[in-house]
């Protein structure tokens, strides 16, 4: 063993020694440890209001850092033409969609649209190009949306893992700047999906896979200023 070695294998049974030897201070003295005192004011808002222009902003430049690809709308009645184009775009003759997704987000598209119920086969889903869903809420500074099981335009969570290609409508109201801003609006009940970015994964030599556990491309429609 090299003297390194020699180094670090000493300094771990210092370590060792140092810890047992406090846990046998503790039996011996009978008294129970000292609780620590955790600093539990945690900043609740974030820097940005939600919904306005900047936290939306703010989540355009994030997402695209994770390699999704927003497309900017400034009302509801511009997300038809918006989602047609992205699906037209991408090749996609075939969409699934949540039970409760609006019509009008698909009145401009002219292939073939799934409705997820009742629930649709993974070999259904497997064969289909794309979906299309909502969200309930999106995190700017983390540049995350959330879709929850239990709303009628996200849909249970296998319909947003298995078609390639997903196409999410976020709407102004429904962004947030901070994690904690988001989590208040979730309901802890219901499944809820974290969605940063095209799926993907690194191997131990950092060679980038997409598409591992999920879609390989996303697609974001922002309703906005």
């Amino acid at each position: 063993m090299d003297a390194r070695g020699t180094e670090d294998g000493a300094q771990r049974s210092s370590t060792r020694e140092i810890v047992l030897a406090r846990l046998r201070a503790a039996r011996e003295a009978g008294n129970p440890a000292t609780p620590v005192v955790v600093n539990r004011d945690f900043a609740t808002t974030g820097r940005l209001a939600p919904g306005s222009a900047e936290v939306l902003d703010r989540l355009d430049e994030t997402l695209t850092d994770y390699k999704a690809v927003v497309h900017r709308v400034g009302t509801d009645a511009e997300v038809a033409r918006a989602v047609a184009k992205v699906l037209a775009d991408a090749g996609a003759t075939s969409v699934v969609v949540p039970p409760g997704l609006p019509e009008a987000w698909l009145a401009d598209h002219a292939g073939e649209v799934r409705r997820d119920g009742p629930p649709l086969t993974v070999a259904d889903l497997d064969s289909t190009d794309a979906v299309v869903t909502g969200a309930a809420v999106a995190i700017a500074d983390t540049g995350t949306f959330v879709l929850a099981a239990a709303s009628d335009d996200q849909g249970r969570r296998a319909i947003s893992l298995v078609p390639d290609h997903h196409v999410c409508v976020i709407r102004a109201a429904d962004v947030v700047c901070s994690v904690p801003e988001a989590i208040a609006r979730l309901d802890p009940s219901s499944p809820l999906t974290f969605v940063s970015g095209p799926s993907a994964t690194s191997d131990i030599e950092l060679d980038r896979v997409e598409g591992v556990h999920g879609p390989r491309r996303l697609d974001v429609v922002l309703v906005g200023p």
